[in-house]
């Protein structure tokens, strides 16, 4: 079988970067920041989110997988300040932490 990624997977692979969370204040205020736990492929959720996927971003949102930033993670990010890794899918900014090597 082939598993050739989707030529929108490979777009949006190619358009995401390691951010800082300064960076992502000014949309963390605007409320378009979407979590995306690590046990997940930020950019195979971001083309879900880019193709209306509604089954699985359904269950990624009940399952907590998926999540608008909340006050007290971003508190934490403030304080750790991790390596995050991000991803546009307008009107959203998907973030992710990143494993550190």
């Amino acid at each position: 079988m082939n598993e050739q990624p989707s030529t929108l997977y490979a777009k949006l692979l190619g358009e995401t970067a390691v951010i800082t969370w300064k960076e992502l204040q000014p949309f963390f205020a605007r409320g378009a920041l979407l979590w995306v736990e690590s046990s997940l492929d930020l950019v195979a959720v971001a083309e879900a989110v880019a193709i209306d996927d509604r089954e699985n971003v359904a269950a990624w949102l009940a399952s907590g997988e998926l999540e608008k930033l909340s006050e007290t993670r971003a508190l934490d990010l403030v304080e750790r300040e991790p390596v995050l890794w991000a991803v546009v899918v307008s009107p959203w900014v998907m973030i992710q932490e990143r494993a550190e090597p």
